[in-house]
């Protein structure tokens, strides 16, 4: 019995309500929920963020999906954000990636994405970097999606995102 679990990730910006939002579809939808492993990893760290430690990251988030797809029983999971992450932040801090996470992006894909617009205010959070660059993250965001191959909409509105995700994910279903 080892059918194909759709992956379904939540991805965008810093400060788009991206955990907020996977873990509603996953109430919404009553499937298990992947959070961020890099979120915990780093209120963790007890320096300035290494390239090893962005390994460190892709594997911790791989290990939790894993963990995650090996238990569900349903037809789809909700990833709070992937590891390509880890692509983005390598690639703006140290200015590479490494190659275990290149690999990762393309023998690890995700079944598709819901990339969250910047459209929501910014929240102040320690672990968030980028208040005056959403524009150039957004964008970021579609040049990788889109060298993925990715199957992905984009989805914004304040009031309405929830229904807006939900309503993108029934199609996709």
């Amino acid at each position: 019995m080892n059918k194909k679990i759709k992956k379904i990730a939540i991805v965008g910006p810093e400060s788009t309500g991206k955990s907020t939002m996977s873990i509603a579809l996953a109430k919404h939808y009553n499937v298990p929920w992947v959070p961020e492993y890099a979120r915990y990893y780093c209120e963790a760290l007890p320096a300035d963020c290494t390239l090893q430690d962005e390994i460190n990251m892709f594997h911790g988030q791989v290990a939790l999906e894993e963990s995650i797809l090996a238990t569900a029983e349903t037809d789809f999971i909700i990833c709070d954000t992937t590891f390509a992450t880890v692509k983005i932040w390598s690639d703006e801090f140290f200015g590479e990636t490494p190659q275990i996470v290149l690999d990762g992006l393309k023998n690890r894909p995700y079944d598709f994405y819901i990339l969250l617009d910047i459209d929501l205010p910014w929240q102040d959070d320690p672990l968030r970097d980028f208040p005056h660059k959403r524009e150039h993250f957004m964008q970021v965001w579609h040049n990788e999606l889109s060298a993925l191959n990715a199957n992905y909409v984009v989805i914004g509105g304040i009031e309405t995102r929830l229904q807006n995700a939900i309503k993108a994910i029934d199609e996709f279903l």
